[in-house]
């Protein structure tokens, strides 16, 4: 079965939901929290910014440095699991969405540390930014969807209406059952974009 993987993080954990394709029927074959951050690390590696707010600037780059090395290792580690999973289940793997936060600017640590919401705004995108990384290094294809638009977004991507879009979405969730929170149905949404976007593509001339 053909399946895409759809991903919504949050500060050291990120929802996973993949979705295949078999025919026209379409099913959730995996759903889980992956955490982001290595238990020993979570006192500082969740929220980096703020674990290094205070401390001087070689010791908060160290931090921050450290920190953002470690969500791109963990992300890798859980990433390829989940590959592992799918292919031992028989299923390929085509395309990982991750729904992304708004663009930041290139601030320096030091800017960040500056200003409070620009510390929520780096630990918002560290996440995001390294799950991406991991699937490009997994030898997937990468989907960046805007989180605040994401519904629109799909709907113009597959061109389905809303409506229809979390109509679907819901009955993926009453074909697995609880739980199937917020971030279940954003995250199989952001799948299914990926999924259904390859088939558009594939069957195009």
């Amino acid at each position: 079965m053909k399946v895409a993987f759809g991903l919504k993080a949050h500060s050291g954990w990120a929802a996973l939901v993949a979705v295949g394709a078999c025919g026209a029927e379409l099913r959730v074959v995996d759903r889980r929290r992956i955490e982001l951050v290595d238990p020993d690390d979570v006192a500082w590696a969740k929220q980096p910014f703020h674990a290094a707010h205070g401390l001087d600037a070689e010791d908060a780059r160290d931090v921050v440095e450290r920190a953002v090395a470690s969500a791109r290792r963990v992300a890798g580690r859980e990433l390829r699991a989940a590959l592992g999973r799918a292919r031992e289940s028989d299923h390929d793997v085509v395309a990982c969405a991750v729904l992304v936060p708004e663009p930041m600017r290139d601030w320096s640590t030091e800017q960040i540390l500056a200003v409070h919401f620009r510390m929520h705004k780096a630990e918002g995108v560290l996440f995001p930014d390294a799950l991406s990384r991991a699937a490009a290094a997994c030898g997937l294809r990468v989907v960046a969807i805007p989180e605040k638009r994401s519904m629109e977004y799909a709907g113009d991507s597959l061109a389905t209406p809303p409506a229809a879009l979390a109509e679907l979405i819901a009955g993926l969730g009453r074909s697995v059952g609880a739980p199937w929170g917020k971030d279940h149905k954003s995250a199989a949404l952001a799948a299914l974009v990926a999924l259904q976007a390859r088939r558009v593509s594939r069957a195009a001339p």
